[in-house]
């Protein structure tokens, strides 16, 4: 099509694209003329073109689709974790901690009223101490300092905000994080796909994006979301190695399962790494509305970190700060996060086993989910599921890249007994036979 524009830089190009696209004359599907139309009617350089569109993508109003062109993006709202709305289905896609087993903060809370005022310590001190401790393992730095944020989205946009510019580039693994793709998304910095395998994220993955160019990487050491990979002690010191080589790459380790974990901490954060940070979230174990999370950093990184937090928040309530640390130094309720990460660990296994023995290979892997690869196509097998009473998760809203979408699904079904169990698993199977010839039975013929 014909779009009379009128910009000549690369923000003017795309000033003028995106008033048209917010007045509706373009609407979403609509294909936008070639950089090369472009450039020819403005007479600008292509590059300027491409920069136009770049942050027009980058803003979310438009999608580059190799050679089927740049469309005008359909702004519907993104995936998120949780719970679906208004079903009658069973549903087992939510990505939540099971809530009979969130200790009960009442006690704790109690405890934690004091009134604080302007001018205070804006981290607690008891909670400070408790933290340098338990984010120490593993960090080559005894400089370390510590943040409070909102949560970990809180702390990574945050973090990519006071070390990168709009349109820096930002590793990720692939398939992602649904939060942290979108807080890179939403920030308008470039992702940048790194392969996940069943180590965690490859090195050669990582390679190719620092070759790239990233400013940042985000890591999940362990209990990888969607995967439930978790590095090995070889993997984590090979992208160390790696790291080394580009020192001011901020390194964010997100160590989301915490407590919660049965993987051992592999660190990517190695000696020679002076932009760093690790971040660990009270969400799994204490429950998302905690809404609190501890970072340990650099201290260059860290008072970049707090001016951020110095125009919007400036400090998380001192009622949830000791609220937590009255939580995780209590001695039942420490034993009762073990006995919740041995529910989900055992309730993951049981289920991957299921599907094993049903000729469906699953690696139960650590965390809240289980990554499902299937030999027929996820959304085939969700809708086979919905008939059967159950709503599932389809693995492509994880993945930056469409390589290998489209045959996973990611479950969570540790609050399924023995019975739900046995009845999710026969049902999956039969839905991969019913799609696919050789799958007889709820069991693949040899």
């Amino acid at each position: 099509m014909t779009i009379d524009m009128t910009g000549r830089s690369a923000s003017g190009i795309a000033a003028d694209l995106r008033e048209r696209i917010e007045r509706g004359e373009l609407t979403p599907g609509t294909l936008l003329p070639s950089v090369r139309a472009v450039a020819a009617d403005l007479g600008v350089n292509r590059n300027t073109v491409v920069a136009a569109y770049r942050q027009l993508a980058q803003a979310g109003l438009v999608e580059a689709r190799g050679r089927s062109g740049t469309r005008v993006a359909d702004r519907t709202a993104v995936a998120q974790e949780g719970y679906a709305p208004d079903t009658v289905l069973r549903d087992v896609g939510t990505g939540n901690p099971d809530p009979t087993l969130i200790p009960d903060p009442t006690a704790a809370l109690a405890r934690s009223t004091r009134p604080v005022l302007y001018g205070e310590p804006v981290i607690d001190p008891g909670l400070e101490a408790w933290a340098r401790g338990w984010m120490a393992d593993q960090l080559p730095h005894d400089d370390l300092l510590i943040t409070v944020t909102s949560g970990a989205s809180d702390a990574i946009e945050r973090l990519l905000a006071q070390a990168l510019q709009r349109d820096d580039a930002v590793a990720l693994e692939d398939p992602c994080f649904l939060s942290a793709l979108h807080t890179v998304r939403t920030g308008g910095y470039r992702a940048v796909p790194v392969a996940v395998d069943a180590e965690g994220m490859t090195v050669d993955g990582l390679r190719d994006a620092l070759e790239a160019g990233v400013r940042a990487v985000i890591c999940t050491p362990r209990a990888h979301n969607p995967t439930g990979a978790s590095l090995s002690a070889e993997r984590a010191a090979a992208l160390r190695e790696v790291l080394a080589e580009h020192p001011f790459v901020l390194v964010i380790e997100d160590d989301h399962f915490s407590l919660l974990s049965r993987a051992p901490l592999h660190s990517v954060i190695g000696p020679a790494q002076r932009r760093w940070a690790r971040i660990r979230s009270m969400s799994k174990f204490l429950g998302p509305d905690t809404c609190l999370a501890v970072t340990a950093s650099d201290p260059d990184t860290a008072d970049g970190l707090a001016v951020r937090l110095t125009p919007g928040t400036t400090w998380v309530s001192h009622i949830l700060q000791r609220m937590t640390l009255a939580l995780v130094t209590d001695d039942a309720v420490r034993a009762d996060i073990e006995a919740a990460a041995e529910h989900y660990a055992g309730r993951n296994a049981a289920f991957a086993a299921a599907l094993t023995e049903r000729g469906l290979p699953v690696s139960p892997g650590d965390g809240l989910n289980l990554w499902v690869p299937l030999p027929v196509p996820a959304a085939s097998a969700r809708e086979e599921l919905m008939r059967r009473g159950w709503l599932v998760r389809e693995g492509d809203p994880f993945f930056l890249s469409p390589d290998h979408a489209g045959a996973f699904l990611r479950l969570t079904v540790h609050d399924l007994d023995d019975a739900s169990t046995t009845t999710l698993a026969d049902d999956l199977a039969a839905a991969a036979g019913a799609l696919r010839p050789g799958i007889r039975g709820g069991r693949i013929e040899a």
